[in-house]
């Protein structure tokens, strides 16, 4: 039996939405607000946390470029900001000024509430950018944004969206990158993006629409969602994804291409890359979202899938460009496209080789985020909920998994009757995040017949899946995972437990302390403890890596890896110094790296967007002359001031080697760290 659509939404949801949404019909669609992506000059914005650091900047900046700002949001006040007005409400906002769009910028743990609030007032966009949004806040706000038609959300955990024609930029976007132009691009990496437009300004081909996904679980909007929109934009004429791991939104991109191929005579281009082709299995790459839970693809099944839907591939993106250039020449001329239009501009096939699936790769057995609880520890709160567990293999009749689907923007249930079986043959049953009980459901009927569960131990099941669902709500989960199976007394009970909590529950919000104090560092990778002091997201990776990265962005970090090892380099680590590389955070980082002896040279590869290339160089150059450094450093500038950041690390007199180029500078470094 089917999952209703309409959630039921439960008492957290607040109030205010339980009164207007509860009871909405099913005909409140929100894919009735697709064309509410459609910015331009036209726009209308609100900016909500108007008078914040970050806001005021961006503000002025925005303002200063063309884009239609009509006043912001400050709670309980009336004024003026920037020659602006301030309304004590967005309810008053939306009646006074008429915005069309709100760009929240607000920290983390106040996000959802500002969200909530512009639904409340039906803003037709809405752009979070905050990152640490936790994910039960995103959760609730996708149950509400379910249920009605007005409101869209692009968010959280992005850089926004930007029209490069309309001079209207609802976001923190580096606005020198942008031209205007013909090519829309959508994007889960921000620095990943960045490059990519940076690509098509230098290639003369400018942007029409660009739209990021964000980094999060969680998505407002998606690759889908980008291509219907460009689709049947005339300023779009050639289209560019940037993909990375987790989740299955380039699976879902590659479908609706396939039928979008097939339906149109004359297709629009379409062109693509996947960060994170040589991520570890299991590990959290720096975005939030950047895992891989139960049954999701990996990269090498998403390059797979676009590849077959006609989509040409690139390994890195500054090859975007060039590539694009010559699709659309070629379909001026009514010739059709070709995936090896780029010779050595493609990915290599070889990174989607097929791999043996295992429990690991299907479970994220060796995932880490902030939190992953040891065995004897999940099976500990298992007990505090009167499940029966059993100590060591029992034999299974099963796993059974409560995460995020994050099609359906809800939690599901996963279950698999052989865990070390192809992970599509998994059953996923989303379900609302209102749902209050599960164990009573008509889903449980289908988990029973999934893993083949006599009648006789059907209520013993349920309730397994019952306690699941509460340490997953009340702990704030965002993976629940055991297997089950029948013990020697016959009881049936679960062991094998593996439970991840979100660290941004913690971190931003400072809730679940009771739960994050389980963790204990001293059996973590020491590297990755200490650049967690500042920020920095670092993965030691396995092998004989001789090359120590150091980048800015997690996209562009897994990305950095991903073409160094196509061109034959062996990389000692991913390190993300985060979207805003600082004199110390290189300082830290080049420290972190060179802990490691087996790194023989090392590449920073930097794209300066809201940071200068410049300010960029001097840290490198402070650090490495305060660290007196040993080993070669190869450094790759681009974006803001890159000319003058490559000209200071030239004469700097210290062994650093400026380019601009990937390529080059990827020849070099390999060079350096000599054979493997």
């Amino acid at each position: 039996m089917a999952v209703p659509t309409v959630p039921r939404l439960g008492p957290q949801i607040g109030t205010r939405l339980m009164r207007r949404f509860s009871s909405c019909p099913r005909a409140y669609s929100y894919a009735d607000t697709l064309p509410n992506l459609k910015i331009g000059a036209h726009t209308r914005v609100l900016f909500q946390g108007f008078t914040g650091r970050q806001a005021t900047a961006n503000v002025k900046e925005s303002l200063e470029w063309g884009t239609k700002i009509v006043g912001g949001v400050k709670p309980g006040v009336e004024g003026e900001h920037l020659g602006l007005p301030i309304f004590p409400s967005v309810k008053v906002a939306q009646e006074k000024a008429k915005p069309d769009a709100s760009a929240i910028y607000v920290p983390g743990n106040q996000t959802a509430d500002a969200i909530e609030e512009a639904i409340e007032a039906e803003i037709p966009l809405v752009v979070a950018v905050a990152e640490h949004v936790p994910i039960h806040d995103i959760l609730r706000i996708h149950s509400m944004l379910q249920t009605q038609s007005k409101t869209r959300l692009v968010g959280a955990n992005c850089p926004g969206i930007i029209s490069a024609i309309g001079k209207c930029r609802i976001g923190f976007q580096p606005l020198p990158c942008f031209a205007p132009g013909h090519v829309g691009i959508v994007a889960k990496s921000g620095t990943l993006s960045y490059e990519t437009v940076a690509s098509t300004t230098r290639a003369g081909l400018g942007q029409s629409l660009c739209i990021s996904m964000g980094g999060d679980v969680l998505a407002g909007t998606n690759f889908v969602d980008a291509l219907k929109v460009f689709e049947h934009d005339d300023d779009t004429q050639g289209i560019i994804i940037v993909g990375e791991i987790g989740g299955a939104a380039e699976m879902d991109a590659a479908e609706w291409i396939k039928d979008y191929r097939r339906r149109t005579t004359d297709p629009k281009p379409i062109m693509a890359l996947i960060g994170g082709l040589e991520a570890p299995t299991g590990r959290v790459m720096g975005h939030a979202g950047a895992w891989t839970a139960p049954g999701e693809p990996d990269a090498q099944t998403k390059y797979r899938a676009l590849e077959q839907a006609g989509v040409v591939m690139v390994n890195h993106p500054e090859k975007f460009g060039h590539g694009m250039r010559t699709l659309l020449a070629r379909s001026l001329s009514k010739s059709g496209t070709s995936n090896t239009l780029f010779g050595n501009g493609l990915q290599k096939r070889g990174y989607h080789a097929t791999r043996r699936t295992t429990l690991a790769s299907i479970v994220g057995y060796q995932q880490k985020r902030s939190l992953y609880l040891k065995e004897a520890q999940a099976l500990e709160i298992l007990k505090l909920k009167s499940v029966p567990v059993a100590e060591g293999d029992i034999g299974s009749n099963g796993l059974i998994c409560i995460s995020i689907d994050r099609s359906a923007l809800s939690p599901c249930i996963v279950a698999s009757s052989d865990p070390e079986s192809d992970p599509r043959l998994l059953r996923r049953i989303p379900f609302s995040y209102g749902q209050a009980t599960v164990e009573n459901h008509p889903m449980m009927a289908d988990l029973a017949d999934q893993l083949k569960i006599p009648s006789s131990s059907r209520d013993q099941l349920g309730s397994i899946v019952q306690a699941l669902w509460e340490i997953f709500k009340e702990k704030e989960a965002f993976v629940l995972e055991c297997q089950i199976g029948v013990s020697a007394d016959g009881t049936f009970a679960a062991h094998g437990a593996r439970f991840g909590f979100d660290d941004a529950a913690y971190r931003s919000s400072g809730r679940q302390e009771e739960i994050h104090r389980l963790r204990n560092t001293s059996e973590e990778v020491p590297e990755e403890v200490e650049a967690e002091k500042y920020g920095i997201v670092y993965v030691k990776l396995q092998g004989q890596g001789s090359i120590g990265t150091l980048v800015n962005g997690a996209g562009l970090a897994m990305n950095t890896v991903d073409a160094l090892t196509f061109h034959g380099g062996h990389c000692a680590n991913f390190l993300d110094t985060g979207g805003k590389a600082t004199s110390e955070t290189v300082k830290a980082s080049f420290q972190i790296i060179c802990s490691d002896p087996r790194v023989k040279a090392i590449f920073v590869n930097i794209f300066g967007g809201l940071t200068r290339c410049d300010m960029i160089a001097e840290g490198i150059i402070l650090a490495f002359r305060d660290l007196h450094m040993q080993v070669p450093v190869v450094v790759r500038l681009r974006g803001t001031n890159e000319e003058l950041g490559q000209q200071m690390i030239a004469e700097s007199g210290l062994p650093l080697h400026a380019f601009d180029s990937f390529e080059d500078a990827a020849k070099k470094v390999i060079s350096l760290a000599g054979p493997q």
